[in-house]
């Protein structure tokens, strides 16, 4: 009993040393808002489903995307995470691809991931009108955009009573931005996180950009771009650094067992974000909180349900014609999943705006538990 209040006070005086050190961290740093939200989409069909409630309950190779430290309750075999995703009728394309390696001590894993998200073929109208002001339409060429991130991750698992563990574990992360030929940014960041579990029960903590994310932008422009520029009275962009303010995410969950063949998982996460006032349900300057929510339901543990809400927002409410009520709206989300032997397969139908604005996309994730030949004679 002692051993687990130890471990109890000890996630809790860990969540109240990082909120601290974060909060007077943004009150001596200036941010740049929004920035690197691509990394803020979420990672894999099962994560996605559930609103991003993944915090405490992840146990895949996305753990090295919601929480690191959850990597060290994989300690058999390698394990192979990737899916795919297509954003406005397929402008946007995001993937993501998780490799999991266990070491050898049995006691520490190492996470291998690669996020990319790009926006193709966009419209270069920079020359459309000419120098004697008409417009030659043969003038538009076209680039891409793209945001790529490879995380590093190490976890380690400890225990502290016989049901009881604590894990924890940190992020490297490289940034690389890239907009045509015209501006590219590397960037750096660390995440450090921490996970306690029981019989039924977790309690996850992640510190995101604990010593914040910066990403340097250099710009390549042309002569006669620079004129354009000039000409049509815009700032010639030159070098600049933009910094991701620290993010803190706690989250629990639970499990009920129905029945025999069916159990029910439920968390619930507070997403704590230091860059200053955001719309969400607990609004300040400069700390601001939005709940998630997710439930999934197991059959034998080899078919899913899932469903989720998250990113509460008060909005206008288009039935008032003098445009001033506003009303609560929110994200939701829903998925499935099935597992064969050592393949995982999951599927989730999300909404991008909220449920007055639908805005759906398909997310496809696929799971691989490579076993390694003695394991698969045992079997």
């Amino acid at each position: 009993m002692l051993k687990r209040m130890r471990g109890k006070t000890s996630i809790y005086s860990f969540l109240l040393f990082v909120a601290g050190s974060l909060c007077h961290l943004s009150a001596t740093a200036q941010f740049t808002k929004y920035s690197n939200e691509f990394l803020n989409i979420g990672a894999g069909a099962r994560g996605m489903s559930m609103g991003g409630a993944q915090v405490a309950s992840v146990s895949d190779g996305t753990a090295g995307y919601w929480n690191p430290a959850a990597l060290a309750n994989i300690r058999d075999n390698p394990q192979l995470n990737v899916m795919h995703a297509e954003y406005y009728a397929g402008v946007g394309k995001y993937d993501f691809a998780n490799l999991v390696l266990p070491l050898k001590d049995n006691k520490r894993t190492i996470g291998l991931t690669l996020l990319r998200f790009a926006v193709d073929d966009i419209p270069n109208t920079i020359f459309l009108v000419q120098p004697d002001g008409t417009v030659n339409f043969d003038n538009i060429t076209t680039f891409s955009s793209a945001d790529y991130a490879f995380i590093f991750s190490l976890a380690q698992q400890g225990t502290l009573g016989r049901n009881t563990h604590f894990n924890f574990g940190g992020n490297a992360k490289i940034i690389y931005r890239k907009a045509g030929d015209f501006a590219t940014a590397w960037g750096f960041g660390f995440d450090a996180a921490a996970l306690l579990s029981g019989n039924r029960w977790k309690v996850g903590v992640v510190a995101r950009d604990v010593t914040t994310t910066f990403n340097a932008w250099s710009f390549s422009l042309n002569e006669a771009i620079r004129q354009v520029f000039y000409e049509t009275q815009n700032e010639i962009p030159g070098k600049s650094t933009e910094l991701t303010a620290p993010q803190l995410m706690v989250g629990g969950s639970y499990s009920f067992r129905i029945n025999k063949k069916l159990s029910l998982l439920a968390e619930a996460d507070l997403d704590v974000t230091f860059d200053g006032r955001r719309n969400t349900v607990i609004s300040t300057n400069p700390v601001s909180i939005d709940p998630r929510l997710g439930l999934e339901l197991s059959f034998k543990d080899v078919f899913f349900v899932r469903g989720g809400v998250n990113n509460f927002q008060k909005a206008l409410d288009d039935r008032d014609t003098l445009n001033q009520k506003k009303i609560w709206v929110y994200q939701p989300s829903v998925g499935a999943g099935f597992r064969v032997g050592d393949v995982q397969i999951d599927y989730a139908f999300t909404n991008l705006a909220n449920q007055s604005y639908p805005l759906y996309t398909h997310v496809f994730s696929l799971r691989i538990d490579m076993r390694r030949k003695d394991e698969k004679k045992k079997r």
